[in-house]
């Protein structure tokens, strides 16, 4: 396993305990400053760290004594000790207080880093679903593989 992709899978682990912590200050110390962010919910992009913070903060304020563990499958990352993409399905899920699975979705995410301090850092972060042909309603439950 390359460097690039080790801090990467580093990354992903990171992110996954920092949202299930809650912790916005670990998760935004993935990002770089000028992180542009498409994600699936509400706002077309989110332009820079600032902005892309403030959605975190309100995602995790929402959230209120549940918590959400977040899996991710076909992990696919290429790349060099400067530049690197990764691509996989994630898996959130909410979990009561009580530590029962309320609800769970799926995305697809994309990541584009790049190094900063000999540390890669995510440039460029997109999470999708696809959408229906038949009603255009977006398909959240990934129930069978590519």
């Amino acid at each position: 396993m390359s460097d690039p992709e080790k801090q990467v899978l580093q990354a992903l682990d990171t992110y996954k305990s920092a949202v299930l912590a809650k912790n916005v200050d670990t998760l935004m110390h993935l990002y770089d400053r000028e992180v542009r962010v498409f994600d699936t919910w509400g706002t077309w992009s989110y332009e820079g760290a600032a902005a892309w913070r403030v959605a975190v903060e309100g995602w995790f304020a929402s959230l209120r004594s549940e918590t959400v563990r977040v899996t991710f499958e076909d992990v696919r990352i290429t790349g060099d000790s400067s530049f690197a993409s990764m691509s996989a399905f994630a898996r959130y899920a909410a979990f009561s207080a009580q530590g029962h699975e309320i609800r769970a979705m799926h995305n697809r995410i994309s990541w584009v880093l790049k190094s900063r301090g000999h540390v890669l850092r995510v440039i460029h972060e997109h999470t999708s679903a696809p959408v229906a042909f038949d009603d255009t309603k977006a398909m959240l439950n990934r129930t069978a593989s590519p």
